[in-house]
């Protein structure tokens, strides 16, 4: 399987499908590569060369036991772009990959970087504030930990509900959805999923933004559950010139898997690749 080494010796396994300029898929919490297989597909098809890689403690990555933090991320990210020599590359993230694309930008620019698509993205700032009050209180985030450490595999079948909006009328979420959420749940450590909480919902990313010179597309659903759309989206959007924003209606957080959003997200990716 091909794997990356990284500075301090982590091995980041990673999927690299077709060829063309990179497209390269940046997972969410608590998933791996495989959440982007329809857009690898999709963008191989299309004569791009899609790369999806496990983020450490996750999937078939090195089940580290610290280094989980947006510094760490992006240095990692780096050395995938740097050992595979990419460039011109569009970075596709999800989540809590949205703050390891930021973090990436905030730390080693844009010189390898194309443009740039953030999806239902955890920037600028998750937890809620004075200055955020649309965000996710720290009393939601301390809860999410607490029901990883009480029993984790029933907490990923619960929380793959809301993820995937499971939990409302018109849903068109499957069992499939929910069930490959949970498989790939259970396939990242403990003890990354506990210190991701803290990383992904109380790190700023305003100073990251700042130097976004590159093409921005944001796709955000107007349902979800996870990450609001109003503390995130919208504000990220609002802060990089030149950036556009796509509301899907009714969307969840986990709109790029569930049928009908993932196809037009995916349509709205090759679209955006294409431009």
């Amino acid at each position: 399987m091909p794997h990356c080494t990284t500075r301090d010796g982590v091995e980041l396994f990673y999927k690299d499908w077709g060829h063309g300029r990179p497209v390269v898929f940046l997972h969410g919490w608590p998933l791996n590569g495989d959440a982007w297989q329809a857009q690898l597909k999709a963008v191989a098809d299309a004569g791009f060369r899609g790369i999806a890689h496990d983020r450490r403690g996750h999937g078939r990555s090195t089940p580290v036991w610290d280094g989980y933090d947006f510094d760490t991320f992006a240095d990692d990210l780096n050395d995938l772009l740097t050992s595979l020599d990419l460039r011109d590359v569009t970075l596709v993230a999800h989540s809590m990959g949205g703050g390891e694309l930021a973090r990436y930008i905030g730390r080693h620019g844009t010189s390898r970087v194309k443009s740039a698509v953030l999806l239902s993205a955890i920037p600028p700032l998750l937890v809620q504030g004075p200055d955020n009050p649309e965000g996710v209180p720290d009393s939601v985030l301390d809860s999410l930990k607490a029901g990883i450490l009480h029993e984790h595999s029933q907490f990923w079948k619960d929380t793959a509900v809301t993820f995937f909006g499971a939990n409302r009328v018109h849903t068109r979420a499957t069992q499939g959805n929910l069930d490959a959420f949970w498989h790939m749940a259970m396939a990242e450590t403990v003890q990354g999923a506990v210190e991701c909480v803290d990383a992904f919902g109380r790190t700023d990313f305003h100073a990251d933004l700042k130097k976004f010179d590159i093409p921005l597309l944001v796709a955000h659903g107007d349902d979800d559950q996870v990450v609001p759309i109003d503390a995130t989206g919208r504000k990220t959007a609002a802060l990089v010139p030149g950036a556009v924003l796509k509301v899907y209606e009714g969307g969840s957080h986990g709109l790029a898997m569930v049928p009908g959003d993932k196809e037009r997200f995916t349509q709205d990716l090759l679209d955006f690749l294409k431009s």
